[in-house]
């Protein structure tokens, strides 16, 4: 294992460590969550530590909202990796719609497009289940990214 760096944890096989030795993106990022070179100036990182639900959803929606799918996704995320089981295919759905944003963001209408089927499986086998969905009208979520992944 290479020596820790200062600025960035420490670093085995090309990848950010935090000090238990868990992966962590420590090199800036931009707007749509592409990597910048160690030292440039990226957006803002949102914290790797899951929210409630209530405020999982209202942060990934500020995200979503101001450009920043990508970040929203990692909020969603770790909400799915901290959540119940019987949740993990709401939270996942939601991130994959995230992730099908940042694609068309991006320019991929093929990434974007496969990650909204994923997710509208997801969420279809979740709403199956009738279990409550913290507010959200997952039909009204499908649509908006759909028409948004069509406007490409």
């Amino acid at each position: 294992m290479k020596e820790p760096d200062r600025d960035h944890g420490s670093r085995h096989d090309g990848r950010d460590r935090d000090a238990a030795g868990r992966a962590r993106q420590a090199r800036p990022r931009d707007a749509l969550g592409r990597p910048l070179p160690y030292g440039a100036n990226g957006v803002e990182p949102v914290s790797e530590e899951p929210l409630p639900p209530e405020d999982a959803l209202r942060t990934a929606r500020e995200l979503v909202a101001s450009g920043r799918p990508f970040a929203a996704h990692e909020v969603l995320e770790a909400r799915w990796k901290a959540g119940p089981a019987e949740e993990r295919d709401l939270w996942q759905g939601l991130a994959q719609l995230c992730v099908a944003l940042t694609h068309a963001a991006r320019g991929n209408p093929t990434g974007a497009q496969r990650l909204m089927e994923r997710a509208a499986v997801r969420l279809g086998t979740y709403a199956a289940t009738g279990r409550g969905t913290h507010g959200v009208d997952l039909d009204e979520v499908m649509h908006c990214v759909r028409e948004r992944v069509a406007e490409m």
